[in-house]
């Protein structure tokens, strides 16, 4: 399909530079990375949601250099699978041979809506079934939680592990936007530092609230085997399943299921294959349910993945060696171009406290809404 050839990233937090800011310093950084000249980018992708602030036309933020001025930049929103919607329109034109060399940056600025934050990302839900749920977003997932917990039985200790793994590996990584072992006796505890949000949801099995940005240079294969590093993309693919929850057995992530059945088709692989999976963990709800989804575990056997030690860093699949969304971050449009960046930083060898040694095969799965946008990545070190 095509190959990752350079990147950028930021931390994720509450950080003091604008939107503009973000998507100039990644996209700069991104190119020089790269080692390419401005002027060799074709087209420009800029991943963002929108609707926290008023700035809501962000596409030619990217045009950081002369060279740039009058190239295509076209802004790409999927709810919470922006980032990865956005290098897939990247890969197309690589593949079209539009452009030899393409610039795909994933940016949010999500601080500034302060309490609103809740009702703006029920846009990506369907507001005529779903606006009303108790606890804006977090309440969709609230309502998973529920529904999963009367078919299979209350799995509170899960959701406990899966937070206190992905914050223990958090730790290790520079970019996070809290670096803190948490520990398991913490997460699975309801109390003042970590109340009920919604549902059987607790604090600490809800992602944060974040600022940042990543970026990344696409080319086509030929050309990547010439540059300095290089990570191909065997597959990636996008299955959308219904928006409304109605419509869909909604413990089952059936889209998330048919999308990493196509992504192995595509790059010919299976999950043995795989050495680690940075896999969306807005919620811990939404981990344990995809761990069924790709095929870890059986429909109500996730619980037994992570009290086995599976999906641990050094277990037989690492999921999250990053910290995920949990630790991490999840600014809404930076997140899918951020797991690309983490898992070629993996397959580099470039991933220090991070790194699952001997990694040599990734996976990826970006969600956007409740498993209705759903894209799954398969990447591989070529250089």
């Amino acid at each position: 399909m095509g190959a990752i050839v350079g990147w950028a990233h930021t931390k994720f937090g509450k950080l003091e530079e604008d939107l503009e800011t973000l998507i100039a310093g990644t996209a700069a950084e991104a190119i020089r990375d790269a080692g390419i000249a401005p002027a060799e980018i074709g087209a420009i992708y800029v991943g963002n949601f929108g609707g926290f602030e008023k700035q809501g036309f962000p596409a030619s933020l990217a045009l950081v250099d002369p060279a740039l001025r009058f190239r295509p930049s076209t802004r790409v929103e999927n709810a919470c699978a922006t980032g990865s919607a956005a290098i897939r329109m990247g890969l197309n034109d690589i593949e079209a041979r539009r452009s030899r060399f393409v610039l795909v940056v994933g940016a949010e600025k999500m601080t500034v809506a302060g309490a609103a934050v809740g009702d703006v990302l029920l846009n990506a839900s369907y507001r005529k079934e779903e606006a009303d749920v108790e606890g804006g977003f977090a309440g969709i997932f609230g309502r998973i939680a529920q529904l999963y917990f009367q078919r299979y039985g209350d799995r509170s200790d899960a959701l406990a592990r899966i937070a206190a793994k992905n914050h223990r590996n958090g730790v290790e990584n520079p970019y996070a936007q809290l670096r803190k072992d948490l520990g398991f006796e913490f997460c699975n505890a309801v109390g003042e530092k970590n109340p009920i949000v919604a549902g059987p949801l607790r604090r600490t099995d809800c992602s944060l609230v974040s600022d940042g940005a990543a970026a990344l240079v696409l080319t086509d294969t030929e050309t990547a085997l010439r540059m300095p590093k290089a990570v191909h993309i065997r597959a990636l693919v996008q299955a959308n399943d219904y928006l409304p929850m109605s419509r869909r057995d909604i413990v089952a992530f059936e889209g998330c299921s048919a999308a990493w059945r196509k992504a192995h088709e595509e790059a010919g692989t299976s999950l043995d294959d795989l050495d680690l999976v940075e896999t969306h963990d807005c919620f811990t709800i939404a981990e344990l349910i995809e761990y069924e989804a790709m095929g870890l575990a059986a429909p109500g056997e996730g619980f037994r993945v992570i009290e086995e030690g599976v999906v641990e860093k050094g277990g037989r699949l690492p999921v999250n060696p990053s910290g995920g969304l949990k630790s991490k971050g999840h600014p809404v449009g930076a997140t899918g171009v951020s797991m690309h960046v983490m898992a070629a930083l993996q397959l580099t060898g470039r991933a220090e406290g991070m790194q699952v040694e001997g990694a040599s095969l990734a996976g990826i799965y970006n969600m956007g809404g409740a498993a209705v946008a759903n894209y799954v990545s398969i990447l591989e070190r070529l250089r």
